[in-house]
C-alpha cells in the first residue's frame, strides 16, 4: 500500500518501557526471553519508509516504539521512538484477504427486512485492494448513489492460521483485534443479488488505528459517528455467532493465513454517508477509526 512522507522531521529516541526498564509492555529486547503480553500495534509511515510498531500512551501524546520486522514473533526494538505528531498511521495489516460475516445482529437483520438471523454464519469476502488506514479517505463510486457505513469488530489471525479448527481452539489462532467499517455500496448490493462489487471497491474496507492483542471481546461497545452525530450503538455481546465460532467455520472453508481479517458483523443503524462527511468507527478498548469520505 503507499504512503506518504510526514510532513515534520521525526525525531527518534531509544525505547524504554516502565520505570526506564528498556522493555516495552513485555515485548523482547536485547536478547529477552519472549513473552506476549498486551500490546498495541501500529503500521506507519516515516521519513526512512515504513514500519511496524508498538504505541505507548495515549491519543496525541502517544509515541510509537519501532520493531523489527514484522510483530507476530519476539517483539525485537529497532531503539528508535516516533512521536505521534511525526508520523502517519497506515492500516495495521495488509491481509491476503478479508473473510466477512453478514447478518450476524439480530437488529441489523430486522433493519433490513429479514426475518431471522441465519442459523449457519453467512461468509462474502472483501479483496485486499478494499484495505486502507486511518484518515485515508473513504471514496465514492461513480455507479452507486447510496453508500453505507457499517461499523464492525475485526479479528486479525496470528502467526498459527488457522485450518479446520475447532470453536474450542479458534481463538489460539487469534492476533489481536481492531476496529472496522464494511463499507457497502447498498443500491449495488439490492441490484446485483451478490455482494462482490457492492462490498469490494478501493477504500471500501477502513480498518484500525491499531491491533489490540489482548483483549475480551465478549461485551464492547460497537459505535459509529457521521458527523458527530451517532449512528450505530450496539455490543459484541449481540453477535449472532460468537468470534470463536466464526474462525472455526471459516478455517472449515479456506485456510487463514496470519495477518488475516475476519469482520464480525455490524449492529443496527447501518445508513449512508455523502462527500464531505467524516465516519468514525470506536471500538471499547480499541480506539476510533476515523476516516473522511470523498467522490471519487
Amino acid at each position: 500500500m503507499p504512503w506518504s512522507t510526514p510532513s515534520r522531521t521525526a525525531s527518534p529516541t531509544t525505547p524504554s518501557g516502565p520505570a526506564g526498564s528498556g522493555v516495552a509492555l513485555g515485548c523482547k529486547h536485547e536478547g529477552s526471553q519472549s513473552r506476549r503480553s498486551a500490546v498495541r500495534i501500529v503500521r506507519f509511515a516515516h521519513p526512512q519508509g515504513m514500519s511496524f510498531g508498538v504505541a505507548e500512551g495515549i491519543a496525541d501524546a502517544a509515541t510509537v516504539a519501532q520493531v523489527e520486522g514484522h510483530p507476530f514473533g519476539e517483539i525485537v526494538f529497532t531503539g528508535q521512538r516516533w512521536a505521534m505528531a511525526d508520523i502517519r498511521l497506515l492500516s495495521p495489516i495488509l491481509p491476503s484477504k478479508v473473510v466477512c460475516i453478514g447478518k450476524n445482529y439480530a437488529d441489523h437483520v430486522a433493519e433490513m427486512g429479514g426475518d431471522a438471523p441465519p442459523e449457519q454464519p453467512l461468509l462474502f469476502l472483501k479483496p485486499s485492494t478494499a484495505v486502507i488506514g486511518p484518515g485515508d479517505p473513504i471514496r465514492l463510486p461513480a455507479v452507486s448513489r447510496q453508500v453505507d457505513h457499517e461499523a464492525e469488530l475485526a479479528v486479525i489471525i496470528g502467526v498459527r492460521g488457522a485450518r479446520q479448527i475447532s470453536a474450542e481452539q479458534a481463538m489460539a489462532s487469534v492476533f489481536g483485534y481492531t476496529c472496522a467499517n464494511d463499507v457497502t455500496a447498498r443500491d449495488l448490493q439490492k441490484t446485483d443479488g451478490q455482494w462482490t462489487r457492492a462490498k469490494g471497491f478501493d477504500s471500501f474496507c477502513p480498518i484500525g488505528p491499531w491491533i489490540e492483542t489482548d483483549l475480551d471481546v465478549a461485551d464492547l461497545g460497537v459505535r459509529c459517528e457521521v458527523d458527530g452525530e451517532l449512528r450505530q450503538d450496539g455490543r459484541t455481546s449481540q453477535l449472532v455467532h460468537s468470534v470463536a465460532t466464526l474462525i472455526s467455520y471459516v478455517s472449515q472453508v479456506m485456510t487463514l493465513l496470519p495477518g488475516d481479517v475476519l469482520l464480525t458483523g455490524t449492529p443496527a443503524g447501518v445508513g449512508p454517508i455523502t462527500a464531505g462527511q467524516t465516519v468514525s468507527v470506536s471500538i471499547d478498548g480499541l480506539g476510533t477509526l476515523t476516516n473522511p469520505v470523498l467522490a471519487a
